[in-house]
């Protein structure tokens, strides 16, 4: 895996999604933009992920919204970007979860200010 293989994405959003869950935090949408080191991946890609996360249940909170003239989406917090319980148990359950927690040494790698 690499880091900016889907599931390795897929994991450092929903662990840092928990994270802040966990802790009474509200998510902070400037850590969460591709196109830096901590998401080394485009645009499209991003919403692609965004969008799936989303329709598959296991983040709420936020709405992708098409912007006329414009190929790309435009992400807004609703009511607070959260992980759901579902995204909960894809993240400590799903197989694929566990072999990207692996390309990690450890929660600091992930979440900003451990």
């Amino acid at each position: 895996m690499s880091k900016d293989d889907y599931f390795v994405i897929v994991y450092k959003i929903l662990a840092y999604l928990y994270s802040c869950l966990k802790s009474c935090e509200s998510a902070d949408l400037n850590y969460l933009k591709c196109d830096t080191d901590d998401f080394p991946i485009g645009i499209s890609y991003w919403e692609y992920i965004f969008e799936h996360l989303l329709n598959d249940g296991y983040i709420e909170g936020i709405k992708l919204l098409s912007v006329m003239g414009k190929s790309t989406k435009s992400i807004r917090v609703t009511s607070g970007l959260r992980i759901t319980p579902k995204g909960i148990d894809y993240l400590q359950n799903n197989s694929a979860m566990q072999k990207a927690k692996g390309f990690f040494k450890d929660l600091k790698e992930i979440i900003p200010g451990l």
